[in-house]
């Protein structure tokens, strides 16, 4: 489980840390892959770099099902680090659920985490690392650990020098500031904590003729979200299936095995993959119902997340308006709201609101069932914002660069016109430069004047005209 490293008998990097204690290196590698990790060979890589450094390493993602029924092992590695590194491939927003699921383990051990501080090292193509990185942050703030900032690295930085020198400069950056003792302070954050119950009217009648889901992980005690649930249907005039995935068989979270890469096919036998596409996706709207925890939709729901990668990158929901019902501070969780309105975004789904218990409850569920169902009727989808748009160009720009190996979502992105690269609209590009040579001459600039300016609204104004 723990790798552990002799520590090799030559002079230590020219940046030490002042205390000697603060030698020992844990990288938490999270990734469901272990030592086949490519995030993690960036760690091994710094650790034959900063040969003064003992690194161990504690494989948190591949043993996950061992780690849950015995973390002692875990806990004495944590004992003995001074530094930890969580080490992981960026997994829809968060982290691999694997690793959400360690993070609930150790905050759940009650281990004395004092002395130590955090940092993080992570790997992607820049797809909302940022969410990512913040959920890490946050949850050491929680367990009162004192962090630095991460090394969010492209997939293949490590095979470049530029790459390499990037980690490199990171490292001594962060050694530099453990020697200072210059740490980000965790904050905690805290909500007002008030919870308000949900009352259930009498059902209206409703419509069969369209359907919403409402998909949750309710556990029996979950008074205050099954009222939240149940009003919901209630008020909505359509029908509505609620689903709760804690009832399904998972065998697993995300492997990253890329078995579903060209069929779409997962390579787990509980049927997840026929089940979210023949029952979840046929719904005209998808909710979720869920209770914040760890400052996230809690485990379960990351390992939801993480397996419908069965669709690869393809946004087979554009257009099914999405919803969510939330006990908990939502209000203060900045993290949490930026990627619900960002998984919406990039998916093309028109977020129709989010109700939460902190207030008028009931006002705020009405308000959504409401809104839910205007867009069911009329089909509303908004365009996308700069978390979608920017989103899906890094998901568009991936995709064509690996094709031969994703062909489904190559046969997706081509066949739904999302290959929009810039360079295919020559006539935009030709007009610019003519555009910017006449620009340039001071003659012609002067003789066209504010001409320029109603030229450019020229094609706006003949649209209105022709109202």
């Amino acid at each position: 489980m723990v790798r552990r490293r002799p520590i090799p008998t030559i002079p230590r990097n020219t940046i030490d840390p002042t205390s000697e204690t603060m030698n020992n290196i844990l990288v938490i590698n999270g990734s469901p892959k272990g030592k086949n990790s490519i995030t993690l060979h960036t760690c091994l890589f710094l650790e034959k770099k900063f040969p003064g450094y003992k690194f161990d390493y504690l494989d948190a993602g591949q043993r996950i099902k061992v780690l849950e029924k015995d973390f002692s092992p875990a806990l004495e590695a944590i004992r003995e680090a001074d530094l930890l590194v969580f080490c992981y491939p960026v997994y829809t927003f968060l982290v691999p659920s694997q690793l959400h699921r360690f993070l609930e383990l150790m905050k759940g051990s009650g281990l004395d985490l004092s002395g130590k501080a955090a940092t993080q090292v992570t790997t992607s193509k820049h797809f909302y690392d940022i969410t990512a990185h913040r959920f890490i942050k946050d949850n050491c703030a929680d367990m009162g650990i004192p962090f630095l900032d991460g090394l969010s690295a492209d997939m293949d930085d490590i095979l470049s020098e530029k790459g390499r020198k990037q980690a490199m400069d990171w490292f001594e950056f962060t050694l530099w500031k453990l020697s200072r003792g210059e740490f980000k302070k965790p904050r905690i954050i805290e909500g007002k904590g008030i919870r308000h119950l949900a009352t259930v009217p009498q059902a209206v009648g409703h419509d069969e003729g369209k359907k919403a889901v409402i998909v949750t992980d309710l556990l029996p005690d979950d008074d205050g979200l099954k009222a939240m649930i149940d009003r919901f249907i209630a008020v909505f005039p359509y029908g509505c299936d609620v689903i709760n995935i804690e009832d399904f068989p998972f065998q697993g979270g995300c492997l990253s095995c890329f078995n579903c890469a060209a069929t779409g096919k997962c390579v787990y036998k509980d049927g997840f993959d026929d089940f979210l596409r023949g029952t979840i996706h046929k719904h005209d709207a998808i909710l979720y119902a869920f209770r914040i925890k760890d400052h996230s939709m809690g485990g379960r729901f990351k390992m939801y997340d993480d397996r419908q990668f069965c669709n690869g990158h393809r946004t087979v929901t554009m257009g099914t308006p999405f919803g969510y019902l939330v006990v908990g501070d939502y209000s203060v969780e900045e993290n949490l709201r930026l990627l619900l309105e960002a998984r919406a975004q990039v998916g093309g789904n028109f977020l129709a609101g989010i109700a939460s218990d902190e207030g008028d409850v009931d006002k705020d569920i009405d308000t959504l069932a409401a809104t839910v169902a205007y867009a069911m009727e009329r089909q509303y989808t908004p365009p996308q914002n700069f978390l979608g748009v920017g989103g899906m160009k890094i998901f568009r720009d991936l995709i064509y660069m690996m094709r031969g190996l994703m062909r489904a979502d190559h046969k997706f992105f081509k066949s739904h016109g999302q290959y929009d690269f810039p360079q295919k609209k020559w006539w935009t590009s030709w007009m610019m430069y003519l555009v910017g040579g006449m620009m340039n001459h001071p003659k012609l600039k002067r003789k066209l004047g504010g001409k320029m300016s109603e030229g450019m609204i020229a094609p706006y104004k003949k649209v209105i005209d022709s109202l």
